[in-house]
């Protein structure tokens, strides 16, 4: 009789739903998850570090989560409508982003970026946008272009990444190096009366902006009249309270929300200046300026009573610090084991995230990322699945969660020693 794990083999390309690249015998099925940790359909027990993709900052099955979901349940599950959550949740997401004068909810990160991309786009009436190279902005077409290049052209090009995008984005994305302000400085002014906005990810996968550059991003936006949007996707929640732009302090002039917001149910946000997101109202069909917004589930009562409950949790004393304090421990932690075992490598990341480069070089940007040693990488990431640990072995990223502590990362940092020892021999 076939597994679950061989029917989904079966079913899903690859055994998932995307980017896991595992092998087939280290295919799973996960029937349950608490906390930070998972269980699959053969009983094993595994530490999560990947938390959905950062989507469960509060952990797996929190009480207050199951609490809200399972009031609202027995009400409707959708009515593709303004609800009293989705209400609440928006004014309360207005009063906590200095961007926000007014937004509009939708499904995912992915459709939140889109809609970024094409109110600037109207607003500004031109056509282009420029991204940083190695950023993602969900899996619309500008979100995964130049995502992993393995051959980059020279910049500002368009890497398409992903095939059937190409007559898309080859003539309207532009491609900076993140935490390059000249260059950025070039692109945008010898392409200024074509552009219509900056998107970037503040802290771009696990590497943090240098000093200077989001603010050199919002003057020169501003000095060329090209809108600013920040992907939050990521950092929303999860950096602060107020997310990015709390916690470096730069203002952007759109901003798209999602994971970590929705505690884990599916959630997308998108708002900015009043003037802006207003060209998405209906009166204005027909304008040229206006763009068409609808979401089947965007703000469903489901996923806004959720959110309510996971911003309950983030506002509550001393979050943010044991979230950082959690980072930061478990990056000491990595450079500690890496240290003894005398291997080159660069831990990145801020807040509860965190990356390991295996590399001597300086981490600032995409390029010097894929300099490192990936064999290494690779065999570093399933040796750890293997040893019970749940996360994305493409190596991108580690995610913590509020369910995190010390005790569950001195266990995984015991894995990832054995798990050194076995790939350097």
């Amino acid at each position: 009789m076939a597994t679950l794990r061989d029917r989904s083999l079966a079913v899903f390309p690859a055994g998932s739903n995307g980017e896991f690249n595992l092998p087939p015998e280290l295919a799973m099925v996960i029937t349950s998850g608490k906390g930070c940790e998972l269980w699959d359909s053969d009983g094993r027990r595994f530490m999560d570090f990947s938390i959905g993709w950062g989507s469960v900052l509060v952990g797996h099955a929190h009480p207050k989560i199951v609490e809200a979901v399972s009031n609202q349940a027995s009400l409707g599950s959708n009515f593709a409508y303004i609800t009293e959550h989705a209400l609440l949740l928006a004014e309360e997401i207005i009063d906590l982003s200095p961007a926000c004068e007014s937004l509009r909810f939708c499904a995912s990160g992915t459709e939140a970026t889109m809609y970024c991309q094409r109110l600037a786009c109207a607003f500004t009436g031109r056509p282009k946008i420029l991204k940083f190279e190695g950023a993602y902005h969900g899996a619309n077409e500008i979100g995964v272009t130049s995502l992993f290049p393995s051959n980059p052209p020279p910049f500002p090009q368009p890497d398409p990444t992903s095939a059937g995008i190409a007559h898309i984005v080859k003539n309207n994305v532009l491609v900076a190096p993140f935490n390059d302000l000249e260059s950025t400085r070039r692109i945008v002014s010898d392409c200024a009366d074509q552009l219509a906005g900056v998107i970037v990810e503040p802290l771009q996968r696990c590497t943090p902006p240098e000093p200077g550059f989001l603010q050199g991003l919002r003057e020169l936006t501003r000095e060329h009249d090209v809108l600013l949007i920040y992907d939050e996707v990521v950092t929303g929640f999860r950096l602060a309270y107020g997310g990015a732009q709390e916690y470096y302090g730069v203002i952007p002039d759109l901003v798209a929300y999602g994971k970590a917001l929705g505690g884990g149910y599916p959630i997308g946000a998108f708002g900015g200046r009043k003037e802006i997101m207003d060209i998405v109202r209906e009166d204005k069909l027909g304008d040229e300026r206006y763009v068409w917004v609808a979401s089947t589930l965007g703000g469903n009562p489901i996923s806004t009573a959720a959110a309510r409950a996971a911003l309950s949790i983030f506002s509550e004393a001393g979050v943010y610090d044991q979230l950082h304090d959690m980072g930061k421990y478990l990056r000491d932690g990595l450079r500690r084991v890496l240290s003894e075992r005398q291997v080159s490598s660069q831990v990145i990341g801020d807040g509860p995230l965190a990356q390991v480069v295996f590399s001597d070089e300086h981490i600032r940007n995409y390029r010097s990322t894929q300099r490192a040693n990936k064999e290494l990488a690779r065999a570093t990431m399933l040796g750890l699945f293997k040893r019970g640990v749940f996360l994305n072995p493409m190596g991108t990223k580690l995610y913590l969660s509020i369910a995190h502590d010390e005790a569950v990362c001195d266990a995984f940092l015991d894995r990832f020693d054995d798990t050194l020892i076995d790939a350097l021999k």
